[in-house]
């Protein structure tokens, strides 16, 4: 399994999260990312922060995994960290690094904004990690349900959504055999002027979208030999139920944002 990225992986642990309804996964986790920026203060950071890190405990899904998982967006959170450092501010002055005042603003704002941005990249990867294709399709396609007065291909979309989040790792390790294959043939992706690495990439663009079509004809052929004619008169092994741990983790998520909005007035 590749542990580049943690997105579109699945973790098969049995926990209490894998087992709750993905409609109620989904929703939770859609107004999380909502209401994060409705927070303000130490409390209400405080217990998006215990939310997030506690579903993550409750998914047995081991932390140096989804750890070396969040690698590629680590640089991101330090970069943006940084960039508040010396670009607000705000507040009084704290120290000089090379020349450049750092202001206290400036360290709350980075905090905030780098918390802020963990917390939404881990809460959305848990769903993908706790939630099967299957369940990712039908949820979606339950939620959507509505849509279809109107037309809507909503079984197509959710499918549509649950195949591209699964080919997101099979690209990615296609992607490391390509570069690691031209790597070996003296082709270099790191080093150079600006405009030979942009010309080092198309040998790896090519054989990943050759790879990519090959892999969707296969995909298409494979589902055509089972029968699979859409989502008119399918009908579901398993029909989605929402139990009362749903209804308890629902519960705690609304007493999260009941409370975010409540002090928001106490800052």
């Amino acid at each position: 399994m590749n542990n580049l990225l943690i997105v579109g992986q699945y973790v098969p642990t049995n926990s209490i999260v894998h087992r709750m309804d993905p409609r109620i996964k989904m929703l939770i986790i859609f107004f999380y990312v909502i209401f994060i920026f409705f927070a303000n203060n130490v409390v209400s950071y405080a217990l998006f922060t215990v939310f997030a890190v506690g579903g993550t405990l409750l998914t047995k899904v081991p932390w140096r995994f989804i750890a070396k998982g969040l690698t590629p967006v680590w640089f991101l959170i330090v970069f943006t960290f940084i960039l508040h450092l010396f670009v607000t501010k705000e507040g009084t002055v704290l120290v000089n690094v090379l020349g450049l005042p750092i202001y206290s603003g400036a360290l709350e704002q980075g905090a905030v904004i780098s918390l802020r941005f963990f917390l939404l990249i881990l809460l959305t990867s848990l769903l993908t990690l706790t939630t099967t294709p299957i369940e990712i399709t039908d949820g979606v396609e339950s939620l959507l349900g509505p849509l279809r007065r109107f037309k809507f291909p909503v079984h197509e979309l959710a499918l549509m959504m649950s195949i591209s989040l699964r080919f997101i790792p099979t690209l990615l390790q296609e992607t490391e055999k390509i570069s690691n294959a031209q790597a070996s043939r003296g082709v270099d992706f790191r080093t150079g002027p600006f405009r030979e690495r942009v010309r080092a990439v198309i040998p790896l663009l090519v054989p990943l979208f050759v790879s990519a079509f090959k892999r969707a004809e296969e995909l298409a052929m494979a589902m055509e030999a089972r029968g699979y004619r859409g989502g008119e008169g399918r009908t579901k092994l398993r029909e989605l139920q929402v139990m009362k741990r749903d209804v308890a983790a629902l519960l705690i998520f609304i007493i999260v944002v009941a409370a975010t909005l409540i002090t928001r007035d106490y800052s």
